[in-house]
């Protein structure tokens, strides 16, 4: 099977074994075909995205009340459910990335599938199942800001990943405490997954960002407002979460620098990255390569 083929019956899938069920076989990614921006994913009716007032996620402090915690963990499906579709999304949609980008990827959204997988089934010892509840489509939102493959790592990678490192090891934390080991442990277990994950947009910012700007520079400029660094960090930073991903130590005291961001409102004010950011956008690398022969699902 091509991987655009998979990536696409991803996207389209319209019940949730479409979206989580590993390829059967190894694929190739001799044909990725024209670019693909598809402007929503297909989904069972019980999973559809709703308006976010609808779909609203109780604070870390709801996981005390076995009733929030569940809330917590099927929002938390929802979201690996969407990294799902918008890793494949970007195959579709970057079709003349470099190979080693696309390879990465794919492993990434096996990786994903798993966590879905993993959340929805605790769903199950609350007396619920994944799409009980309802649902937003906050990353879905953002596609049309993800112009180019550094802008999705930037964006998907580096903020919305990196965020969750934090946010696991609290909710982790919050669940040990509420005498809710299971759900701690598997907090943690993603939360040390999800290092791979940013380790993967760090390396791929450099590689494919301007050489003339910094990291920080290169990262900020790359973030479409109102996604702001700031929004890559939780309320109890990890500095060490970070040095385990790979990001640099001026890196993470910028992010450290940055407020936590506690609720979405409106915002008049222009985006700013401090210090010393680049507002405009440097020119996007071409992407460079044929697409490799052979590509391995887990590989």
């Amino acid at each position: 099977m091509e991987l655009s083929t998979y990536a696409l019956a991803i996207v389209q899938g319209d019940t949730l074994d479409a979206k989580l069920t590993p390829p059967a076989a190894a694929l190739t990614d001799r044909a990725p075909g024209p670019a693909l921006r598809l402007e929503a994913p297909g989904r069972p009716p019980n999973l559809a995205i709703r308006p976010g007032r609808l779909a609203r996620v109780p604070r870390a402090q709801g996981m005390s009340d076995p009733a929030q915690r569940a809330r917590i963990l099927h929002a938390a499906a929802n979201h690996e459910l969407q990294a799902v579709e918008l890793f494949a999304w970007a195959l579709l949609a970057f079709p003349d990335a470099p190979p080693r980008w696309r390879r990465g990827l794919l492993c990434i959204l096996l990786e994903e599938q798993t966590h879905c997988r993993r959340y929805a089934e605790r769903l199950a010892a609350f007396g619920l199942a994944f799409g009980d509840l309802p649902v937003s489509g906050y990353f879905w939102h953002k596609t049309p800001t993800l112009t180019s493959p550094l802008r999705f790592v930037c964006a998907m990678s580096l903020t919305f990943e990196s965020a969750n490192l934090d946010h696991a090891l609290d909710l982790a934390a919050r669940a040990r405490a509420a005498g809710d080991e299971t759900s701690a442990q598997l907090f943690a277990r993603i939360h040390h997954e999800e290092l791979r994950h940013v380790r993967f947009g760090w390396r791929w910012l450099a590689r494919l960002k301007d050489p003339t700007h910094s990291m920080w520079q290169a990262y900020c400029a790359h973030l479409t407002y109102p996604v702001r660094p700031a929004f890559a960090r939780g309320a109890a930073f990890s500095v060490e979460a970070r040095r385990r991903a790979g990001l640099s130590e001026d890196f993470i005291l910028e992010l450290k620098r940055c407020p936590e961001i506690v609720a979405s409102r409106p915002e008049r004010k222009a985006p700013r990255c401090q210090p010393g950011a680049s507002q405009a956008p440097p020119a996007e690398p071409q992407a460079r390569g044929a697409p490799k022969r052979n590509v391995r699902a887990g590989t």
